[in-house]
């Protein structure tokens, strides 16, 4: 690499030292909720033996997802509220970019699958157990998490080559791949438009499809009782709501052409912390099944 810079300084989300200090606190406490409720999810489920139907293996897998994808920006942001500069050397910075694409992207690719999962049980409820096998859910999540590398690489790979000679203040909180072309000693253009195809139009096709298997599935619904309309919604309630919380923000900072860089770091706190915080509330609170498990977990 040819690059001269060894350490970037990342700018945070504000310069201004009395917000830094209950940034802080706000912060610190959002991430230990996000971790905590998201291992006791993977905990309740991977010792519930009747939390064994596909939509808790696939739930599993996002709040492991979860935990992993705020881990990669929200310690450094946090120590970095402490410190007068918060530095990341070169091989930091690129890992923390890899780390955001690849937990991101797969955590995009597990809801669509569990969206898939919805549409099954309530548009095909008798080929249900067929349809969703073992080994297809497997599958599903081993496609998800081998999807994010592949992304995570294709975006990471082109940023790292880039020569960064001169200015190495990152205008975010975490090593993104806009604020650091806005760094580069070289013409970005290309990189740049690869950066927004990639990241677009993976957000943008699986919000599609998302969205397409809720129309679906709505339409479906059309002849049934109000009995049946409610099972529906209450099953694909909670996920409609990460979903929207989670692509809402994602797809708003990678779809549009470079801006303001201080928006993106606003928007940004919402996919990257909020939405992992929120997750297992989501799911917790409408689900009673997940709720008696957690109980008899926390008794032992």
């Amino acid at each position: 690499n040819s690059s001269s810079v060894k350490e970037f300084i990342l700018l945070g989300l504000s310069e201004n030292q009395g917000v830094q200090k209950i940034y802080f606190v706000v912060f610190l406490v959002v991430y230990t909720l996000t971790v905590t409720g998201n291992l006791l999810i993977v905990l309740t489920v991977t010792s519930s033996r009747h939390l064994n139907c596909p939509m808790y293996f696939f739930l599993c897998h996002l709040s492991f997802v979860d935990v992993c994808y705020s881990s990669v920006t929200a310690p450094q942001m946090i120590s970095g509220f402490l410190v007068e500069n918060n530095t990341i050397s070169f091989a930091g910075c690129i890992g923390q970019l890899f780390g955001v694409h690849f937990f991101g992207c797969t955590e995009i690719f597990i809801l669509t699958a569990m969206a898939y999962d919805r549409y099954v049980a309530i548009c095909r409820p008798l080929h249900y157990p067929a349809l969703m096998s073992r080994r297809l859910c497997g599958r599903m999540v081993g496609g998800s998490w081998a999807g994010g590398f592949l992304h995570s690489t294709l975006q990471t790979l082109p940023t790292a080559l880039l020569p960064f000679c001169g200015p190495n203040r990152v205008a975010h909180y975490f090593c993104d791949v806009r604020p650091l072309l806005h760094l580069a000693c070289a013409d970005t253009r290309a990189a740049g438009l690869v950066a927004v195809a990639n990241s677009g139009v993976t957000s943008l096709s699986c919000f599609l499809i998302l969205v397409a298997s809720y129309v679906v599935i709505l339409v479906s619904l059309r002849g049934q009782k109000a009995a049946g309309w409610h099972k529906a919604l209450s099953t694909c309630g909670s996920h409609i709501t990460v979903v929207i919380l989670f692509f809402g923000p994602c797809t708003f900072v990678y779809i549009r052409p470079s801006g303001d860089l201080s928006e993106d770091r606003s928007v940004a706190v919402f996919y990257t912390l909020i939405a992992p915080m929120l997750n297992p509330l989501i799911y917790t609170l409408r689900n009673g099944e997940v709720k008696g498990a957690m109980r008899k977990l926390c008794r032992r």
